[in-house]
């Protein structure tokens, strides 16, 4: 995969050079280039924004050094790239969409700063590239870098042969709608905590049991909202079971939370 992030901060993105990340580069997996935004400026000042036409706080992006930017990015392209542009006003990043980007061959991201890149930098590039704005979630950062380091790393994890154990990938939250199971190490008691006895056991069976209603667990305690839209009409009757004990109940396929159910019969 080839990655492409143009920001006016390329110093920030020296953490893609580390961990994982680092070594897939090393290995020839993952081609990532980083761009100054500031090499496309034609003035001494080396400008990138300017004021806000109908005024207002604060400075918006100039388009022709984004212009300049995305035009040498895409130049050389094997096909249409991906432009990702990190927006609070974008959709939300999960883990969906990071599988879903680990498939493409050729990601460009566009790291805004000030109040923003000139909309007319995102029409414009509609014409070289499938553009989309994208948040990490619902707060402001001062510039698209902190989101671009997260979403990287979040999608460039998931191609093959850059986690040793790919299985380790399966079992991991939000990889199946859920949050992950607690995990433990040696020593088996530590300052008077014990591992769940049945970790213990050698039985793979109830093991895999706990760890599922584990997760549900979890879940239904930490983000229950993601409980709410999951698909429960093929889940097994021990599921079942686990998540009534969790308050919630079976309908017409989805999970609903008792009290809903209870409101509704009020």
């Amino acid at each position: 995969m080839r990655i492409d992030v143009v920001s006016i901060f390329p110093e920030y993105l020296a953490p893609l050079e580390l961990s994982l990340i680092g070594k897939a580069r090393q290995d020839g997996i993952l081609d990532l280039r980083v761009h100054d935004l500031r090499s496309f400026t034609t003035d001494r000042h080396r400008t990138v924004d300017d004021t806000p036409y109908g005024g207002g706080a604060g400075m918006v992006m100039k388009p022709e050094p984004w212009a300049q930017a995305l035009s040498a990015v895409a130049q050389d392209a094997q096909r249409k790239p991906v432009l990702i542009v990190p927006s609070p006003a974008g959709e939300r990043f999960t883990q969906a969409l990071a599988y879903e980007l680990a498939e493409e061959q050729h990601l460009a991201f566009a790291c805004g700063r000030y109040e923003g890149i000139d909309e007319r930098v995102i029409e414009w590039a509609q014409e070289h590239f499938t553009v989309r704005p994208v948040s990490l979630g619902d707060y402001v950062l001062n510039g698209g870098e902190v989101a671009v380091l997260a979403m990287v790393e979040a999608i460039g994890r998931l191609l093959p042969g850059v986690v040793g154990n790919p299985e380790s990938l399966v079992e991991e939250s939000h990889s199946d709608g859920l949050l992950e199971y607690p995990v433990y190490t040696k020593p088996s008691v530590w300052r008077d905590r014990e591992v769940p006895a049945v970790l213990l056991s050698g039985n793979h069976g109830k093991i895999a049991q706990w760890r599922r209603h584990e997760q549900y667990r979890r879940t239904a305690e930490r983000r229950p909202d993601l409980l709410e839209g999951f698909d429960a009409g093929s889940l097994p009757r021990a599921d079942r079971t686990a998540l009534q004990d969790l308050g919630y109940d079976v309908v017409d396929g989805r999970l609903v939370r008792r009290r809903e159910n209870a409101a509704e019969q009020g």
